[in-house]
């Protein structure tokens, strides 16, 4: 039987399972969001380098879909991880702006205890996240079947950041240097202005505070550019881009940083 006739047989409770790699949320918990995406799309079997470097690479992101990630995201799937993974080190940075506490555990104790929805009252600094702080040597196996993106910037180097959070969780406004962003189970929304434009925000509150009060307050020329991403879909931003992220779901991610 191939795959689409198997998941056509499926319960929609089975269903949600195997197209999130296992990686479920309960309705309640999803966060509710409006279906607006501002930024543009593109279909990565179209994007040549050229027209990456003309168009996006120093001047506006994009969101790139149809990214073949297959054995990646096999690899991630949450029984796979916790089968292979379980009794590794980790540590979990606190979800604000500047991400300054860390909290050493196991990557089963994080994803069985510690990998919760996030609690509109709870502050981003006092949220656990996984994302990067992961020892590259010993996660070398995995990272090493991830296919970063073909586009390339030129005189820069490339760094990868992985990463496993609860719905609704997420980093507040930040900015740093050029880089992509894929989403591998789950799904994201992403926020984003330029560097001139500074968002105005609380860099210790959490993602999910500033888009459930602060966000329906904005003027229209206030707004972000914004786009919800899911599984098989890249965003590229370019240098010192502000950027804020919320998932919308229990989610896996990797990032490519780009460093000259």
């Amino acid at each position: 039987m191939n795959k689409l006739l198997f998941l056509t047989f499926l319960p929609s409770f089975l269903l949600a399972i195997v197209e999130n790699g296992g990686w479920t949320t309960e309705e309640k918990d999803k966060v509710q969001q409006k279906s607006k995406c501002n930024i543009e799309r593109h279909d990565a079997q179209e994007l040549t380098q050229k027209e990456f470097l003309k168009r996006y690479a120093y001047s506006e992101p994009v969101i790139i879909y149809n990214i073949d990630n297959d054995e990646f995201q096999k690899l991630t799937e949450k029984a796979e991880m916790l089968s292979t993974w379980r009794d590794a080190d980790v540590t979990l940075n606190s979800a604000n702006t500047y991400s300054y506490t860390r909290v050493p555990t196991t990557f089963g104790n994080y994803i069985e205890e510690k990998m919760k929805p996030q609690n509109l009252e709870m502050l981003g600094n006092e949220t656990l996240y996984l994302f990067g702080d992961i020892d590259q040597k010993v996660w070398k196996p995995l990272l090493d079947k991830y296919k970063q993106p073909e586009w390339k910037l030129p005189g820069h180097t490339a760094a990868l950041s992985f990463g496993i959070a609860g719905a609704g969780t997420g980093v507040p406004f930040h900015f740093h240097g050029p880089g992509f962003a894929e989403v591998i189970h789950g799904s994201k929304r992403w926020f984003l202005y330029p560097y001139e434009q500074r968002p105005n925000w609380n860099p210790d509150k959490t993602t999910l505070e500033w888009y459930t009060y602060d966000y329906p307050k904005l003027s229209r020329d206030e707004l972000p550019l914004e786009c919800e991403m899911k599984s098989g879909e890249v965003i590229y931003f370019p240098d010192k881009w502000w950027h804020a992220t919320l998932n919308i779901e229990s989610s896996v991610f990797i990032s490519t940083f780009l460093s000259p």
